[in-house]
This record gives C-alpha cells, structure tokens and sequence, in this order.
C-alpha cells in the first residue's frame, strides 16, 4: 500500500513576511494568536486579501506556523491560496504586505484587488 502524498502548505511566508507579522503581533492591546489571512469579493479586478488579528482559531481555519508564526487561513480561501508565498517589502514611500499567489490570473492598476482562480481539487484516486 502507497504513502499517501505528503499535503502542500496552503501558504509560505519569507523571512521579511514573519519578521513584520512578529512586529505587528507584539504591538497588539491583546492577546493574539495569530494572523488571519483570507479573500474576498471586491475591488475592480474581483477580489481583495484580507488579514486581521486571530486571538483564537476558527473550527474550520486551517493553521500553517512557518519561521515561528502562526498564519490562519480562512477554510474558504484556501483553494484560492493553495502556494502562495506572502513577503514583506517596503521601499521609500510604501510597506506592504504581497502575495506572491501562482493561482492569480490578473490585478488590477492601482495594486488593492486581484483575480484568482481556486486550484481545482484532484478527483479521489487521482496522482497514486
């Protein structure tokens, strides 16, 4: 009988991505378990990433800890998120969080919002 395939990491972050988490997670007034990261309908190219302070995990959120931080992933944006990479950049005249997504299909000029197609799941016996 066949292992099954070890399960992809629905999201990495880089070094820079979990150094600005740990930051902003110090300086919250409360208790945090995490960072929630999830999607959402909007913007004009379709959808927007979300975060926000997890101060406990959802029944249903899947958590990834990579390089000491923990990331929660909202269960209905996991097949639009399935390896992505988030990083951290700053430059001169901004500092932003960027999702390095291989499911997303375009974005929109002004950088808010993004189309993503969700990985389709394999059918039950398929890749053994």
């Amino acid at each position: 009988m066949s292992q099954p395939r070890p399960r992809p990491a629905v999201m990495t972050l880089t070094e820079a991505a979990a150094e600005r988490v740990r930051q902003v997670i110090a300086r919250s007034d409360k208790p945090v378990l995490g960072l929630r990261v999830g999607v959402k309908n909007g913007g004009c190219a379709g959808m927007e990433y979300t975060m926000e302070f997890a101060e406990a995990a959802g029944r249903f959120d899947e958590v990834i800890e990579d390089k000491g931080v923990k990331v929660l992933i909202d269960p209905k944006a996991i097949l639009y998120l399935l390896g992505t990479e988030m990083d951290f950049k700053a430059d001169k005249l901004s500092a932003q969080f960027v999702f390095n997504n291989p499911n997303q299909t375009s974005a929109c000029g002004c950088g808010e919002s993004v189309a993503i197609t969700p990985v389709q799941p394999e059918p039950a016996g398929a890749g053994a």
